[in-house]
Formats: structure tokens, C-alpha cells, sequence
């Protein structure tokens, strides 16, 4: 079998394996879950293969004419290149782990065939976009999981989080879909091609016309599905959704989308200087914002939330400084350890009952219950705060070092001002990074007061897989040395300087983070907090379903907890209560958007009723009125008739007279 027709199998296996799954989840439930592993794990195989068979070298191609369009045709293609069958195996290895902990997770769920296909159906849309050598092909991927992910998110939707986080996920990503394909158009129209190879070629030999208005319009769209400031606000809510959906989401799917389609198209934005800097601008408020935010969050998976956001950052920022190496490997570090963070986290909230670190705070002997989860998140952290020799750390450094060269001068494809703006953010956000990473470890797993409930051992569908996908937390940065052919043959290694002075700030701010709850933490004694729903019998996500109710009733919003002990409030101080907003951004929309178009929508209801509706009525009235006048004329008595026959012959006999007797004195 060719490497081709291996490719096109990855994502057919997924989509079919969800096809399948919605047949048969109602006539014969228990092959939904078969269903929903197998079809993955078989891609998962099928992609590793495809991945040796390219081996990074050169790029394999095949297409075949999708449909005529009279202008610039659109192709069934393939562009098979070290990023994409990298990037694919990272996809099928997640989302195998991700159905196999679903199993457990939602085991008694009465929606899980409906979830179990919609998650089949967005990793194959995720694969769809990795692999796909048209833009046009890649779009239809793009919007599949925009679909999917409102669904999924929304998989709650007896509660009203769920409910308004999946339609605000849908409606700022769609927010940025509209110039992004604007942008997809225009691109197509300046090169003559959706081909992506064709316009990588067009680009080489000047052929792009518009080059700065093409990136921004498509870095809009970029902005939204990969969660980049100023569009990154619906992230944090699609927390709504249940575990494992996030961490599919923020690992392996949906956001990792956008930082790759830049990947594969840098060229494109490389043609135009402005848009590097704007992007470098963009990465370097997502990054700081995102890491202050995230210090300030009570509910673990908005912590991890804005924990992607930044990390996000720091891909784009390596697309900013021209190194798509650098972005996708940290964009598979990402992956590996991110995944486990959510995965872990979802054990993390069954065993404590609560999704909040101040209620965990005040628990003690939860590492004692769940031994797997404590392990791998901690090593997962450890990776997240770019530690040696851990994934994370290689990855981290190899974004610090294209900032360094292209700050420096010794790489010319971006501006030095990008370099400057990703290098000092990206140490200021390794700090920060830190101290978030050392904050959400230390009210996890460090609580004092009560013993956790004893929900007994999680199951081993859950635990398994945080063991699989912290074996490249651990060591798939360790392979630094042999990626550099599979990412256009640049150097990935870190160098000296930006390994030291990120490792330094990145023990700062963690030091700096645990002397601070050393000296908050007596207050927890004190001051104790509610919103805790522990139901040792129940599925996790029932639980997980409970805690997002139960901390919002208790606190009155899902991100923040009243808990004077958090080491967060200390080292934020009158930050803290803009932060834990995400700094009013909703709040600044609402404004200038949402309320405007409420406003509009109003008066244009109201010109609706009172003033289109009236003339309508009225003319309707009138009718009505003179149809009443006719039908009273019509008695049914011949007497009436014939008298008001003989009344109108003598009218017109005078009218007739009268009329003649004028005309004659004239």
C-alpha cells in the first residue's frame, strides 16, 4: 500500500468510526465504544507508519481535480512534509488517549455515543487540515471542528455554563472566520491556486500583490481558532466542556489549528514585514496577559486554559520571528504535556469533588489517593514550566532562540523589532509561567484540613493513559538533535545564554511563588471555603458537572473564589480583580459590540412592529372595513335591490341633465 493511500486512510478511519458510532449508539450501544477507540487507534498506527515512510525528507504530493469551478480549481490534495505526518501522529496519539479515558470518564453518560462520534468526527477533521494539500479542502476542516467543538462543548448543556460558553466559542471563532476566508479568497486570487505548494511558489517569484492585507485578514481568523489575543476569550469558558473535550481541544485540536495552518503557509506572511510585527505584538499581550490571568484563576481548568493561551503565544511567536521549526516542535511538546494536564486534572476534580484550588487548598491526602494523576501532572508542570531535561524546556528554548538570532541579526527573515518584543515576553512569561505551574501544584496537592473522600482507585482507562503521554512529556525533547531535518533542517538546540537566563527567572518565579504561599497558607486554617460536591459513587463527570454548579452558586462566578490565602492574590495585589476577569475583556466587548448590536436589534423590532406592522395592518384593516360596507349591501331582498336599482337610474338622470343643461349655457 502506497504512503498516499496510508494518508488518505488517517482521516477517513476517524470519520467513519463516527458515521458508524451514530448508526448503531441507539439499536446496539455496546459497540459504541469499539467504535469509538478503534477506527482512532488504527489511524494512530497508520500515521506513525506514514511518519517513517517520510522519514523528513522530501515532501510527498499527490492530488486529484476536487470539481471545475470555471476559475481557480479546487483539488483533493495531499502535502505530506516532517510537520504533517509529526503533527498527525501527535493528533491520533491524543485522540486515542482522550476515547480510551472518555470510557471511563463519562461511562454512565446517556449522550456518550453522540460524544464518542463527535470526537472521532473532530480528530478526523484536525487530520483533515494536517494533511491536506488545498486551502479549500483544509477549510472544510477548519469549519468541521468549529462545529464540532460547540457541540461538544456544550456537551452539558443542562447547566448554564455549558450553554454559553458553546455558542460563545462558536460565535467569536466565526467572528474570525469571515476575514479569514476573505483572506483565503484573496490569496487564491493573487497566486491563481488553492494548491498550497502553487502558492508557496507564486510567493517565491514575487507573485503576491497584496501581501501585508492577505496575512492580516488570515491571521484574524488565526486569532480566533487558535485563541490569541484579542479573540482569545472564548477559551476559558470551553472549560464548560467536559475534561476530556478540553484536553483534546488544547492538545491536539482546534487551537493547534491556526499555529499550524501559519506554519505552512510562513512564507506568505514572511512576504510582509507588518504582519510579522503585528503577529510578534499579538504573541507577546497573549503571553503576559495570559500567564497574569491564569495566576489569578480559582478553577483548575481555566489555570490550564490560559495556560494554553500562553503557551499559544509562545508558537506564534516563533511564527513571528520566521521559524516554523521551532513553532511546531513546541507545538507537539505542547501537545504531550497539555494533554496530560487536563487528563490529570479530570482525576484531579473526581478524587477532590471540586474544580476549585481553594477548596483543594483546605484538603489534605489527595496525592495520597490518586498517586497517578499526582506523578504525571507534577511531571507535566515541571515540562509546562520549561524545566530541564524535560520536554517543555527543549521546546521553549528553541522559540528563545529564534527571537535571540532574529533580535540580533543573524536571521533576516523577520524584523528585529519581532525578535526584541518575543524574546523579552517570552522571559517575562517563563516567570510567570512558573509561578502558576508551582501555585496550581502546591493548593492541589499541598492542601491541610480535612481528608479527602475516599473514592476508591480510579479506573484504569483514566490512569493508563497519563502514564502513555508522559512518556514524551519526559523524552520527547531529548530527540532535539534528530528533528532538525524533519523541520526544514534548523539547528533546535538551546543555546547557553537563553537556556540560563530562561532556567533563572523560571526558578525565580517559582521560588518566589512558594515563599508566598509559605506565608499565606496559615490563613486557610481560617478562613474556610465552600462549593465542594463529592459523590464518591459517581461517574467523573457528573462530579465535574456538579463542581462547575456548585462553585459558581458558591462564589458567584466560575474563574474567581474569596480565599485571602491564595499566594495568586498576594503576589498580583490590586491586579488580582482584573486578572481574575481576564482584564474586563467581556466586559469591554459587551460594550462596544454586543450591546450596540442588542440595541439595534431592539430598534429594529420595534420599526418591525410599530412602524412596518402598522402600514401592513392597516392596509389589511381597510379591506376588512369596505369588505364589511359590500357584504351589508348584500341583504338577499329583491325589494332592496330593485329600489336601489331605480335610486341609482334616477341619479345618473339627473346628473344627465344637470351635466347637458352646463354645457348648453356654455
Amino acid at each position: 500500500m502506497t504512503t498516499t493511500t496510508l494518508a488518505a486512510l488517517v482521516p477517513l478511519l476517524p470519520f467513519l468510526g463516527a458515521l458508524a458510532g451514530l448508526a448503531v449508539g441507539r439499536t446496539a450501544p455496546g459497540f459504541v465504544r469499539p467504535l469509538a477507540i478503534l477506527p482512532t487507534l488504527t489511524a494512530a498506527v497508520l500515521a506513525v507508519l506514514v511518519a517513517v515512510r517520510q522519514g523528513g525528507g522530501r515532501a510527498i504530493d499527490a492530488a486529484t481535480q476536487l470539481t471545475p469551478t470555471g476559475s481557480v480549481p479546487i483539488d483533493l490534495a495531499l502535502h505530506l512534509d516532517g510537520f504533517a505526518v509529526l503533527v498527525a501522529v501527535l493528533v491520533t496519539v491524543v485522540a486515542t488517549c482522550v476515547q480510551l479515558y472518555s470510557t471511563a470518564y463519562l461511562r454512565d453518560d446517556a449522550r456518550y455515543p453522540s460524544y464518542a462520534a463527535l470526537v472521532s468526527l473532530f480528530t478526523s477533521a484536525m487530520l483533515l487540515v494536517v494533511y491536506s494539500g488545498d486551502l479549500m479542502v483544509l477549510l472544510v476542516g477548519w469549519e468541521i471542528m468549529g462545529i464540532c467543538s460547540y457541540f461538544l462543548v456544550g456537551h452539558y448543556w443542562e447547566t448554564p455554563e455549558a450553554r454559553a460558553a458553546s455558542l460563545k466559542a462558536f460565535l467569536v471563532t466565526k467572528l474570525g472566520d469571515v476575514p479569514f476566508l476573505i483572506g483565503l479568497f484573496a490569496l487564491a486570487a493573487d497566486t491563481g491556486s488553492f494548491r498550497i505548494t502553487k502558492i508557496l511558489a507564486a510567493v517565491t517569484t514575487g507573485g503576491l500583490d497584496h501581501p501585508t492585507l492577505i496575512a492580516l485578514l488570515l491571521l484574524a481568523g488565526v486569532a480566533g481558532k487558535s485563541a490569541q489575543f484579542p479573540l482569545h476569550t472564548w477559551l476559558p469558558d470551553a472549560m464548560a466542556g467536559p475534561t476530556p473535550v478540553s484536553a483534546l481541544i488544547h492538545a491536539a485540536t482546534m487551537v493547534a489549528a491556526g499555529i499550524y495552518f501559519v506554519a505552512r503557509l510562513l512564507p506568505v506572511f514572511a512576504a510582509s514585514g507588518a504582519a510579522l510585527v503585528v503577529l510578534a505584538v499579538m504573541a507577546a499581550v497573549t503571553m503576559i496577559g495570559s500567564g497574569l490571568a491564569a495566576l489569578a484563576q480559582d478553577d483548575i481548568k481555566r489555570v490550564l486554559a490560559y495556560s494554553t493561551i500562553g503557551q499559544l503565544g509562545y508558537m506564534s511567536g516563533a511564527l513571528a520571528v520566521g521559524d516554523r521549526g521551532a513553532a511546531v516542535f513546541h507545538l507537539i511538546s505542547h501537545g504531550a504535556f497539555k494533554a496530560v494536564l487536563f487528563l490529570a486534572a479530570g482525576v484531579v476534580i473526581h478524587a477532590a469533588g471540586t474544580n476549585s484550588l481553594a477548596a483543594m487548598s483546605r484538603m489534605s491526602g489527595l496525592a495520597r489517593r490518586i498517586p497517578d494523576a499526582y506523578w504525571t501532572m507534577t511531571v507535566a508542570l515541571l515540562a509546562l514550566a520549561a524545566i530541564p531535561p524535560f520536554a517543555g524546556f527543549f521546546s521553549k528554548e528553541a522559540v528563545l532562540v529564534a527571537a535571540e538570532h532574529t533580535a540580533l541579526g543573524d536571521r533576516a527573515v523577520a524584523p528585529a523589532a519581532a525578535g526584541w518584543t518575543i524574546l523579552i515576553a517570552g522571559l517575562l512569561a517563563a516567570v510567570l509561567t512558573a509561578a502558576y505551574a508551582v501555585r496550581l501544584w502546591l493548593l492541589a496537592f499541598r492542601g491541610r484540613g480535612a481528608e479527602v473522600p475516599d473514592h476508591g482507585r480510579q479506573p484504569l482507562a483514566m490512569t493508563s493513559v497519563l502514564w502513555i503521554l508522559a512518556v514524551p512529556t519526559i523524552g520527547f525533547g531529548l530527540t532535539v538533535g534528530m528533528l532538525g531535518d524533519w523541520f526544514d533542517g534548523h539547528a533546535l538546540t538551546p543555546s547557553l545564554t537563553t537556556a540560563v537566563l530562561s532556567t533563572g527567572v523560571t526558578l525565580v518565579g517559582g521560588l518566589v511563588t512558594y515563599g508566598a504561599w509559605r506565608h499565606t497558607t496559615a490563613l486557610a486554617a481560617r478562613t474556610p471555603i465552600g462549593a465542594v460536591a463529592a459523590h464518591p459513587d459517581a461517574e467523573p463527570a457528573l462530579v465535574e458537572a456538579e463542581a462547575m454548579t456548585s462553585h459558581t452558586a458558591a462564589y458567584g462566578t466560575i474563574a474567581d473564589a474569596p480565599d485571602p490565602a491564595d499566594p495568586g492574590r498576594l503576589l498580583l495585589g490590586p491586579l488580582h480583580r482584573h486578572a481574575v476577569t481576564g482584564f474586563h475583556l467581556d466586559a469591554l466587548y459587551s460594550a462596544l459590540f454586543v450591546r450596540p448590536v442588542q440595541g439595534a436589534a431592539r430598534l429594529v423590532r420595534f420599526l418591525d412592529r410599530e412602524v412596518v406592522d402598522t402600514y401592513v395592518n392597516g392596509t389589511g384593516a381597510v379591506t376588512r372595513l369596505l369588505g364589511t360596507a359590500v357584504r351589508r349591501a348584500q341583504t338577499g331582498n329583491v325589494q332592496t335591490y330593485v329600489s336601489a336599482l331605480l335610486a341609482g337610474s334616477l341619479v345618473l338622470a339627473i346628473a344627465a341633465v344637470v351635466f347637458a343643461n352646463v354645457n348648453a349655457g356654455s
